[in-house]
């Protein structure tokens, strides 16, 4: 019996001691700690939108300017043929999810039937009076799941209670909150510092202004040169720095100052604040229509394409109604070539045909952080991460199987829910060095100045980051359009 006994507690223990074990074996690794500041998740879907839309639109369209006086006669307006769900057609087209609209411009002149001024779609004979351009573009909208943004111009140069600092902020905000209460949902609203030389002595209340804003739409994002959610690239180019941190401090900034234009344009690795930047440039050489203005051709936007998106920004692009109240067909036909280039791009990674490996991974080969991850669909929150202790120069490659991998772009991304890391990195195709560069963040976009490349090995080497580098996604794709040679 003792004997029996002493043979079921072995066994027993046994068992109990492989259970611990294995227990112990599929416990996961833990995630890296973040590196401080964060996007919030409003700030990541904006990220993730890539291009946004911009529609300029008001007496400017009839006028032929781009900066009104201020005296328009309300009566130049009249889009007779204006179809909202024209515009937001053209966007969905386009891939585009977030439009923003015009509400008033630098000359005062309202799309909205603003309760607080006569200078608006009121007083003109479009719809008799009865118009409104803001509510047509936002059901147009809702109707197609395309989110809404407005714009409304601190520089007003109609409104008499400009200069006077207390009657125009109270003017303003009484504006903001029609436009906040009354139209629904609004995903970005947009602030800009943009002022004539000799426009009266003014100063806003941009903090009174944010406050309001975040207290109607908590979800909302702000954008101005400051932030807080989103800040201004520095320039209407449409072009990010080469180096570009999503973060900075806020303290550092002030709206309407050009000093800090290179600031705005590259970031501060040692920032405090995560504000990142998006990239406003007009398909036309100007802002609003102009009948004798064309748009960009396909080359020009996919150079701005890869400077902005490509370098970890939003790419706000313009397209401006007509004077029928359409987007003309030129920029129709040519947001169509744009977007189905950056999907003939894009939708095909040869990197997929590889097998991928990396210098080391963190956890062991159970630990859910191996280099498969970069060749998932999740581009935020899977992810390669090396071991602790591979602080020199970690790496990971793409290798060919059957066939030589051809390419001309490479695509990096970082997982930016956790921080943005990486300082520096290196492309190598078998051995050779074919591209390097500084920030990675949501999205680095290498063209490869020699153009088609022919390899076996890819090779991406990160020289220098903050913490352990964290790759979300590799790509490696064809473009057909880039010709280096020709530029």
């Amino acid at each position: 019996m003792f004997k029996l006994w002493c043979t079921l507690c072995t066994s027993t223990l046994f068992l109990l001691f492989n259970f611990a074990i294995s227990s112990l074996a599929i416990v996961p690794t833990t995630p890296p700690l973040p590196i401080l500041p964060l996007p919030a998740f409003s700030q990541l879907k904006w990220q993730q939108r890539e291009i946004i839309m911009f529609c300029h639109f008001g007496v400017n369209t009839f006028s032929d300017s781009e900066w009104g006086t201020g005296k328009e006669n309300p009566a130049i307006f009249n889009p007779v043929g204006l179809d909202a769900n024209q515009w937001v057609n053209t966007a969905v087209e386009a891939g585009i999810s977030l439009m923003i609209l015009t509400a008033k411009h630098h000359d005062g002149f309202c799309l909205w039937p603003s309760k607080y001024t006569d200078h608006s779609v009121k007083r003109s004979p479009w719809k008799n009076g009865k118009g409104d351009v803001v509510q047509e573009f936002v059901n147009a909208a809702k109707a197609r799941g395309v989110d809404v943004g407005i714009y409304l111009s601190p520089w007003d140069r109609h409104d008499k209670r400009y200069g006077d600092d207390l009657q125009y902020n109270e003017y303003y905000l009484a504006q903001l909150q029609e436009l906040l209460n009354n139209y629904g949902s609004v995903r970005e609203i947009w602030f800009d510092g943009a002022k004539g030389s000799n426009a009266p002595n003014m100063s806003y209340y941009f903090s009174d202004w944010f406050y309001m804003v975040k207290e109607l739409q908590s979800s909302i994002n702000i954008f101005s040169d400051a932030g807080p959610d989103v800040r201004w690239v520095g320039n209407e180019k449409g072009f990010a720095g080469s180096t570009c941190w999503s973060t900075v401090n806020r303290t550092s900034l002030s709206i309407g100052n050009a000093s800090i234009e290179n600031l705005l344009n590259t970031g501060d690795p040692r920032g405090t604040d995560w504000v990142p930047p998006e990239c406003d440039v007009s398909i036309r050489p100007g802002w609003f229509w102009h009948k004798s203005e064309s748009p960009k051709k396909l080359s020009q936007l996919l150079e701005i394409y890869y400077n902005s998106v490509g370098r970890n920004c939003l790419l706000l692009l313009n397209v401006p109604p007509n004077t029928t109240g359409l987007i003309s067909d030129t920029d129709v036909h040519r947001l169509k070539e744009f977007r189905s280039a950056i999907d003939t791009i894009f939708s095909t990674n040869l990197a997929e045909k590889g097998i991928v490996k990396a210098s080391s991974q963190r956890g062991g080969k159970v630990g859910g952080f191996g280099p498969e991850n970069v060749l998932d669909s999740d581009h935020i929150w899977t992810y390669w991460a090396p071991r602790d202790v591979d602080v020199k120069d970690p790496w990971i490659e793409i290798r060919g199987t059957s066939e030589m991998l051809r390419f001309n772009v490479v695509r990096i991304q970082e997982a930016i829910g956790l921080g943005q890391r990486i300082k520096r990195h290196e492309i190598y195709v078998d051995g050779k060095m074919v591209a390097n560069g500084t920030t990675v963040g949501y999205k680095r976009l290498h063209r490869l100045d020699e153009g088609i490349v022919h390899g076996q090995v890819v090779r991406i080497r990160i020289r220098e980051s903050k913490g352990l580098p964290l790759i979300s996604s590799i790509g490696l794709h064809l473009d057909p359009f880039w010709h280096p040679n020709e530029q």
